[in-house]
C-alpha cells in the first residue's frame, strides 16, 4: 500500500496548480488530479488521508467546490485563490492558505512579484515546493498576519484593476500619474475588505504593502480582463453590506455609457 502522506489531490489543473504540482513531484510527492468530470467521493475513498487536497480552480468556482469537498477531505483542504477571504473557508476546517504572488502564463516561465505568504497546518510543505521550483515565499506566524497578507493581495488586485478601467497602464503609472485617483479607489476598496471581514483595518500599512508590490513588478498591467466582472462583484458585496463608494460607482457608469 502507498504512503498517503507522500500523495497530494489537485483540484483544478490550472497554470498556478501546475507549479505547486511540480514542485511536490520534486519533493517525491504523488499528484492526484481530480478534473470537473471527476467524482470527489470515488476519488476520495481511494485517498482518504492526502497529505493536502489543494484547490485550483477559480475563485468564480470555489464555493461550488468547497461545498461538494468528501468530508475527509475538509481537514486537509489548501486554498490559494484570488479575493480570498476567512469567510470563503468555512466549509473546510483549519485549511493551508497562500496568497499567490506569481504569475504563470501558457508556456512561460513564473514571474516572481514578492514572496507568497503560506499560513496552516502545511505551510512549511508548500514552502518547500515552491524552493523546489525557485519561487520565494514566507510562513506566517498567526491567523492575523493572514488576513492581512489576503486584504494586501485583493487591495492590490481590486485597486489596480478597477483603476486601470479608467487609466489603463501599469502600475508604477498609475502610482506616478494618477496617483490622487488611484488612491482614493484604494481607500474605498480597504472600506469593502473592512465589512466582508467584520475587521478595523490599519489602511496605511496596507497601502504600503500594496506599494511594496507595485515595487516588486513595476510593469505590471493595471486592467485584467476580469476587471469588469471584479468591479462588478465588489459593487455587490457593498450593496448587500449597505456601503457606499462613489469612485467605484462612477467606474460603473463609465462602463455602462462605454
Amino acid at each position: 500500500m502507498s504512503d498517503k502522506s507522500k500523495e497530494i489531490v489537485l483540484i483544478g489543473i490550472g497554470e498556478i496548480g501546475g507549479v505547486l504540482a511540480k514542485g511536490f513531484l520534486r519533493l517525491g510527492y504523488t499528484i492526484h488530479p481530480v478534473t470537473r468530470d471527476m467524482r470527489m467521493e470515488e476519488k476520495a475513498e481511494q485517498l482518504p488521508n492526502p497529505a493536502l487536497v489543494i484547490v485550483a480552480v477559480g475563485e468564480a468556482d470555489l464555493p461550488a467546490v468547497l461545498a461538494k469537498l468528501p468530508n475527509t477531505w475538509r481537514s486537509r483542504v489548501g486554498l490559494l485563490q484570488n479575493e480570498l477571504l476567512p469567510e470563503d473557508w468555512r466549509e473546510t476546517d483549519n485549511p493551508t492558505v497562500i496568497s499567490i504572488w506569481f504569475e504563470k502564463k501558457p508556456g512561460m516561465d513564473p514571474k516572481v512579484i514578492i514572496p507568497s505568504p503560506v499560513f496552516g497546518p502545511q505551510a512549511a510543505l508548500i514552502e518547500d515546493a515552491l524552493q523546489q521550483v525557485n519561487i520565494p515565499s514566507k510562513v506566517l506566524a498567526d491567523e492575523a498576519q493572514l488576513l492581512f497578507e489576503l486584504v494586501t493581495k485583493n487591495l492590490y488586485i481590486l485597486t489596480t484593476n478597477l483603476a486601470g478601467l479608467r487609466t489603463g497602464g501599469n502600475v508604477a503609472e498609475l502610482w506616478q500619474n494618477h496617483q490622487s485617483f488611484a488612491e482614493s479607489v484604494a481607500r474605498e476598496v480597504i472600506q469593502l475588505q473592512q465589512v466582508l471581514t467584520g475587521q478595523s483595518l490599519d489602511a496605511e500599512a496596507l497601502i504600503d504593502a500594496m506599494l511594496e508590490a507595485f515595487d516588486g513588478d513595476p510593469q505590471h498591467k493595471c486592467m485584467g480582463r476580469s476587471a469588469p466582472a471584479r468591479l462588478e462583484r465588489a459593487l455587490a458585496h457593498a450593496r448587500q453590506h449597505g456601503l457606499t463608494l462613489p469612485q467605484l460607482l462612477n467606474l460603473e457608469q463609465t462602463l455602462a455609457t462605454a
